[in-house]
């Protein structure tokens, strides 16, 4: 078994310097640590796997396609591979969860 607490993987991610920070990766599917601040540009572009976001923490508002959704604490949100997607309006500072699967590519 592996298990995380969401403090220590946030508190790991600070101290990488990273944008985004994978913290598991077997075949089937990878997990990390993905942050952007208050006002930021979303630099992503789309992925070869599909991917679900959980809010962490933050407000801002993500578009997917052209379907536009607020994210707060707890939402959860389901990206198709290859769909266009970005965070956006980001009102307060967003730590996410992201799930790929199966693993991203690098």
């Amino acid at each position: 078994m592996q298990a995380y607490q969401t403090e220590k993987l946030l508190e790991e991610y600070e101290n990488a310097g990273m944008l985004y920070l994978e913290f598991l990766r077997t075949n089937s599917m990878s997990l990390g640590i993905y942050k952007l601040e208050a006002g930021a540009v979303d630099p992503q572009t789309p992925h070869d796997e599909d991917e679900v976001y959980y809010i962490l923490s933050g407000k801002g508002q993500m578009r997917v396609g052209e379907e536009d959704r607020k994210v707060k604490p707890g939402s959860i949100i389901f990206v198709a591979k290859q769909a266009p997607h970005q965070f956006h309006s980001i009102e307060e500072d967003l730590s996410i969860l992201v799930m790929f699967a199966p693993a991203e590519s690098k």
